[in-house]
């Protein structure tokens, strides 16, 4: 193998770890992510849904989460109700065509959301202006707010409950931590309802003496 492309390769894995690394090390962060899975926790057992929804490769991640919560992760259990607003082409296409792509995710939220729900939205910058109206119309609803952005946070941080902050400002890393971080939560949640995966019950920062 050309050894320039080796140490490419190389270096794009190193810096992905790095991410990671400054993840583990920033400890508000890590109880934020902690806290957001209580949150999610407390909301199922309360017979509420999670609904996501970003653009692009965060629409990729918003259909992956939802897919682990409704089917499985680590384990068979019954499934956890959460829909991604990005896979429906005809809600999709009619909300774009009558209202503008803007419209997209808010008017679903507003069709389909109740009090109670969370709403995770996945914008690398912060700045999709059609995940920012869905929080908007979150906030009407008195759904619960999650933001995953990036360093910045963009205008998404200020309209959130809660903001996941990847500490890094490059499209890939920022993608990469996403994913991590709604596998971490999914697999909390899984855990916490269920309990098959563990030898010992999971306790959560709150609940320790």
């Amino acid at each position: 193998m050309n050894k320039s492309i080796n140490e490419f390769m190389e270096k794009q894995i190193e810096q992905s770890i790095e991410v990671k690394q400054a993840i583990i090390s920033n400890k508000g962060l890590m109880s934020l992510i902690e806290e957001i899975s209580v949150k999610a926790v407390e909301l199922y057992e309360k017979g509420n849904k999670v609904m996501l929804a970003g653009n692009g490769g965060s629409a990729a991640d918003a259909q992956h989460i939802a897919g682990e919560l409704v089917s499985r992760f680590y384990f068979d259990r019954p499934g956890l109700p959460s829909i991604a607003l990005t896979t429906d082409t005809s809600i999709l296409t009619a909300i774009g065509n009558d209202y503008g792509y803007d419209r997209l995710f808010s008017r679903q939220i507003q069709a389909n959301g109740v009090e109670g729900d969370m709403f995770i939205g996945i914008s690398t910058s912060g700045n999709s202006a059609n995940v920012i109206k869905a929080l908007e119309e979150c906030k009407n609803k008195n759904i619960i707010t999650v933001g995953f952005t990036g360093e910045s946070g963009g205008k998404m941080a200020a309209l959130c409950d809660y903001c996941i902050k990847i500490p890094s400002n490059e499209t890939p890393r920022i993608q990469e931590s996403h994913i991590l971080v709604g596998h971490i939560i999914c697999s909390i949640i899984e855990e916490a309802i269920f309990g098959q995966g563990f030898n010992t019950p999971l306790v959560f920062a709150s609940q320790e003496s």
